[in-house]
């Protein structure tokens, strides 16, 4: 029998958490997980509800994908990364198939980070330009450069030393509209017309590219009005800059299509990819660009490298992960399970007054908790200092207790389970879920 307290502690005493202070943590400790759910070492279950970061897209312990590992493994398990493999051709093969318009090579990496890191490396030296612009309300990676690509927050204690010429925007943020419009249209319209200006401001000859996600992760599921990408990509093209879309959490069937920006219909020049590419069960990620940009550097080298580029196991978990998208149809299923949430939703919001807002693209949402629906003050501030943190950390807390597991910022909650859930397994999750909206009732101001 494990030692239970001697697991929890050694990760404790020798490992670091991310994103926390070390002191006083008590996470949960997991011995095992299958489907939608994991287990920790006293036997109790959690339904997850945010595919753990969501990446566990097929879901936890799914046989074809263990046993593709295993297989590879005996095979080949490393190559230098100068070399051929079967499964490394096969992946970039299958990517370019799957992926939108022309988008053909594939620069292998082991996660979203290094794959934004490349691509803005990719784009300076391609256009011989270097301004990038990305979203005030984004999140692209922990790195140095990809931290400083995106907005998020947690960025602030290093950014005088991060990357230089980041240039961030507004997000069309319709439910709290930098310009105070009355819809999303009107929203994105001010959006794009605001990037535009900005692109001039900042000298279009210096721009290499735009970099936006597919579909608005972490930073709220911030919804893009239907036109946004087709705007954007007619301004980037204005202009001659590239257009990198990073799909590390919005790709593989997350939104109800392959790729975020597939709902949109436009071809970026660069894509970003990773989590959902292999679900979580071994690291991966990469970068794909168009075929028109990937000739540039057949009669010239390619400054990129990674030791691990290409890797073999990597590379054969993600064709056996693509292979579940569509033997099981796992794309189409999260775009139905996606209107089966919102149904949902929009009923917990007739009963519940701190539902601000809910917005959703196929298994990709977010709940938005205010303290008053007219004022919309949030339930947590952006940004909250600890002081201020004590409905999400209650509800979190309640969430543990009653065994679900998902993705709690400030005054957002995340609903993105795997994509193998069904209707009775939502139901379960998001009947733990009012449990915690209660809570924010309590600091609803009428």
């Amino acid at each position: 029998m494990a030692d239970i307290q001697q697991i929890l502690q050694n990760s404790l005493d020798y490992t670091f958490f991310s994103w926390s202070k070390q002191a006083g943590l008590n996470p949960i400790t997991v011995k095992t997980a299958k489907g939608v759910y994991f287990y920790d070492f006293d036997g109790k279950k959690y339904i997850d509800f945010s595919s753990q970061l969501m990446n566990a897209n097929v879901g936890h312990g799914h046989p074809k994908v263990i046993e593709a590992i295993k297989k590879q493994a005996e095979e080949l398990t490393f190559v230098t990364c100068s070399m051929a493999t079967d499964v490394r051709g096969e992946l970039g093969k299958k990517l370019a198939e799957i992926t939108p318009g022309s988008l053909k090579k594939t620069l292998f990496t082991l996660g979203g980070s290094e794959s934004i890191e490349n691509a803005v490396k990719l784009a300076r030296l391609y256009t011989g330009r270097h301004k990038i612009i990305s979203h005030y309300r984004s999140y692209h990676g922990a790195t140095y450069g990809a931290m400083s690509v995106g907005g998020d927050p947690r960025k602030f204690s290093f950014d005088n030393q991060g990357l230089t010429n980041i240039i961030h925007v507004e997000n069309p943020y319709a439910y709290r509209c930098p310009w105070n419009t009355n819809s999303i249209d009107e929203c994105g319209e001010r959006a794009a017309a605001n990037l535009e200006q900005i692109i001039k401001y900042e000298n279009p000859g210096s721009i290499a590219a735009i970099l936006f996600e597919g579909e608005s992760g972490t930073s709220g599921c911030i919804k893009y009005p239907p036109f946004y990408w087709v705007k954007v990509k007619e301004i980037a093209d204005r202009y001659g800059i590239l257009l990198i879309d990073d799909e590390v959490m919005s790709g593989f069937g997350r939104t109800g299509k392959w790729f975020g920006i597939d709902h949109h219909g436009v071809t970026p020049d660069i894509m970003c990819v990773a989590k959902g590419l292999t679900s979580g069960y071994a690291p991966l990620g990469g970068m794909i660009v168009k075929e028109e940009i990937a000739a540039h550097f057949n009669e010239i080298p390619l400054p990129l490298g990674l030791t691990y580029s290409a890797h073999a196991l990597g590379c054969a978990t993600a064709l056996a992960c693509i292979e579940v998208y569509e033997e099981e149809k796992l794309v189409e299923n999260a775009a139905l399970m996606g209107k089966y949430i919102e149904e949902k939703i929009k009923k917990l919001a007739e009963k519940h007054p701190s539902i601000g807002d809910f917005r959703n693209t196929g298994l990709l949402g977010a709940i938005e908790l205010v303290k008053n629906r007219e004022t919309k003050e949030p339930l947590t501030p952006f940004n909250a200092a600890a002081k201020d943190m004590e409905p999400t950390n209650r509800i979190a807390a309640k969430f543990r207790e009653l065994g679900l597991f998902t993705f709690v910022r400030w005054n957002w909650i995340f609903i993105a389970p795997p994509l193998i859930i069904n209707k009775s397994q939502i139901d379960e999750g998001l009947d733990i879920i009012e449990k915690g909206i209660e809570i924010a009732d309590e600091y609803y101001k009428k």
